[in-house]
This record gives C-alpha cells, structure tokens and sequence, in this order.
C-alpha cells in the first residue's frame, strides 16, 4: 500500500528526503519544486527573507498559491517589508508572516536594549528561529533560497535533505545556482528584488546587524560582521 502524507513517519519523511537528495541532485530548481509539490501538497511551503522573491516565483509556477512564510522580526529595513507587500500583492502566492512571541521594546524591557549587539545568538533565537519552528509546525517540508556559492559554511547544500532539528524535509532548489544564474531569473521573468541590492547589499537581514559589502568580499561578510557569527541558526 503506497504511504500517504497522512501516514508518513519521520523515518519515512527522512528517507524520502535522502533518496530525493540523490535523485535529484540534477534537476532544475523548477522540476525540485515539482516533486515537492507533487510529494507534500499543502503540508509543503517556501520561506523567504524578501532578499528577492526568486524562489517564491519559482514555487508559484510549480504550486500556484504556495504558502510562503516571511519572519518580520521586528528589525526589517523598511524596504524589505515593502518587498514583502509587493510579492503578496503581484505573486500567485500566500504569504504568512510570522512574529516573535515579544516586541522589540518587550524583549528590550525583558532582556535590555541592543541584544543583538551584546548576544546576537539569543537575539536570532527569540525573533527568528523560534518563531519559525511554532510557523512550520503544519508542514512536513520547507523550501529555502539557500545557495552553495554563497559562503563556506553553505558549500554542502543538498537540493533536498533533511532537517533534523526541525525533523521536516528541507528543499533547496537553487543550491547549484550561482549569483549569475540568479540574476538571470530575475531579468528573464521580473522577479521583485530588495531595493538594498542595488545599494551596495549583497545579503539582507535584520537592520542592524547588516552592512554593505566590500569589492571582493562574499555575500555574506555584511552579516554580523562585527563578531564571528555566521549564521542565524535557521539552517544549522
């Protein structure tokens, strides 16, 4: 008897995502999108921090009226939320926005202002990844734009894995892609972009902890540049 979403368990899902890692590993962005749709329905959504809406636009060719859930954690540049608004409003998309259990000023009332500067992984914790655990909670798989050119720490990507502190299967579509094939989507089908990557960004996240980058720097060394931090514990 095939195994339906309803019946799959976590081994299930975990050698699904396995064997789909390997199977696909040479597939279109596009047709990775395809199996999942095709795999989880709408126990399956798309995550985005409105960097650009590429992989939305993709999901939304492969599932029209995919789910995609945005994080507002309450540092965004302004021109991120706009970019947030302009993909719900142009997109065959749904977008879920998703907040922290506190406000900034609750958290700075609770934990002192500035957090992000003193303890920044305490700051992506309560504004980021624990938000986006309570978000995923009726999914079975989530698709990121994570992409293997971006940084060291991002090199082993899998297009489908498995996420084993969120026990769900994990779809990067774009993972071979490199910055050019980006750019290329974008100009071939008008994909929204963030303003700030015009403006000398090449990764957006929250206000504060992001700078512009520097010629020759990669993508990432505008996030936390102050400290070692890499990531913001969302992808590990």
């Amino acid at each position: 008897m095939t195994t339906t979403q309803e019946q799959r368990t976590i081994e299930d899902l975990k050698a699904l995502a396995e064997r789909a890692g390997r199977d696909l590993e040479d597939a279109s962005a596009l047709e990775i999108l395809r199996w999942a749709a095709d795999t989880f329905g709408k126990r399956f959504c798309v995550t985005s921090s409105m960097e650009d809406a590429v992989v939305a636009h993709l999901a939304s060719r492969a599932m029209p009226g995919v789910d995609v859930v945005f994080l507002d954690t309450g540092y965004h540049f302004p021109e991120t939320i706009g970019t947030r608004d302009a993909v719900e409003a142009v997109m065959d998309v749904n977008v879920l926005t998703l907040t922290p259990l506190q406000t900034v000023q609750e958290q700075d009332a609770e934990y002192g202002p500035r957090l992000h500067d003193r303890d920044p992984d305490l700051c992506c914790a309560l504004r980021k990844v624990r938000p986006l655990e309570r978000g995923l909670a009726a999914y079975e798989a989530w698709a990121t734009g994570l992409r293997r050119d971006e940084s060291p720490t991002r090199a082993g990507t899998p297009v489908v894995g498995w996420d084993e502190k969120r026990r769900k299967v994990k779809v990067s579509p774009i993972a071979r892609w490199t910055q050019d094939d980006v750019d290329a989507y974008v100009a071939e089908h008008g994909v929204l972009t963030n303003p700030l990557l015009m403006d000398g960004y090449a990764s957006v996240g929250c206000a504060p902890c992001t700078r512009r980058v520097l010629a020759g720097e990669d993508a990432r060394a505008g996030r936390w540049a102050a400290s070692a931090k890499t990531e913001c514990g969302l992808h590990g």
